[in-house]
């Protein structure tokens, strides 16, 4: 437990030094968060509701499906796993410290956000913070696990870039962000349930703001869940410590039943 904290420390560290992870993690949403309070809150009044949860998601989002994977073959392309495996470090650490690294940056970066949205861009403030809570470990929980499973299978930094983007841009797009799912024509909603920002926006909404929503917003807690567990065991069964050796049997495909939860949700709540 002692090599697991100290491990948890460095790596926590070393983030808050890597200027590029610095500005994905507080810069970028921050920074997005501020113009679409100046911005969205007058264009789209529909948005000041649920802009506390939207700006999260993006600061979720930054922090663990763009800043998560590229580390995670960056230290594999340059050997550093293989030292680990060397001194008897578990794969189960090394995927789990990124998800605990990354809970701590968002839940900071969160805070920012939901006590001074309301102050400054007159934001709709939780009904329920138990709820609150709870939906924001789940998110975070599902999303970093996600990002550490698009780290394991790539093969490579260019790899990252296409499988963190077809998750990122949809969800920005058609995940309930700017514009509630419900507004969606049938044919796009239908897309947007195989997005985790969809279920996030949902629970959130119906869960924590007291806002109506198109789905039970009990199932988006039980969707994230699921694809949260699902992500963090198929990163540690597919993990490899180097570029050189690959765990026989273990297809990178498997990772695929990550999105197994959404593609139930899609078909069954729809």
């Amino acid at each position: 437990m002692t090599a697991f904290f100290h491990h948890f420390r460095y790596d926590f560290r070393t983030g808050l030094r890597d200027k590029s992870l610095l500005l994905l993690v507080y810069l970028f949403p921050i920074g997005f968060y501020a113009m679409m309070g100046l911005l969205m809150t007058r264009l789209n009044p529909s948005f000041v509701p649920t802009m506390i949860p939207a700006m999260i998601l993006v600061a979720v989002m930054a922090c663990t499906l763009l800043g998560l994977p590229n580390p995670i073959v960056e230290a594999r392309e340059a050997g550093i796993f293989r030292s680990f495996k060397i001194n008897g470090v578990p794969a189960l650490s090394i995927v789990a410290i990124p998800v605990l690294s990354s809970l701590v940056h968002v839940v900071l970066v969160s805070s920012i956000i939901t006590f001074t949205a309301g102050p400054l861009f007159q934001a709709g403030m939780p009904t329920h913070w138990g709820y609150f809570g709870l939906i924001l470990l789940a998110t975070i929980f599902c999303m970093a696990s996600l990002g550490v499973l698009i780290g394991v299978v790539s093969p490579s930094s260019r790899a990252i870039v296409l499988f963190s983007q077809s998750i990122f841009l949809p969800s920005m797009m058609l995940g309930g962000l700017t514009i509630p799912s419900g507004m969606l024509p049938e044919a796009l909603y239908r897309i947007s349930l195989l997005l985790p920002t969809t279920y996030a926006m949902n629970a959130w909404s119906g869960l924590a703001f007291g806002l109506p929503t198109p789905l039970e917003p009990a199932w988006g807690l039980v969707i994230l869940a699921a694809s949260g567990v699902i992500a963090f065991f198929m990163a540690v069964y597919l993990y490899n410590w180097d570029t050189r050796t690959q765990r026989r049997g273990r297809n990178p495909l498997l990772a695929l039943a990550a999105l197994v939860p959404y593609v139930a949700g899609a078909l069954f709540l729809a």
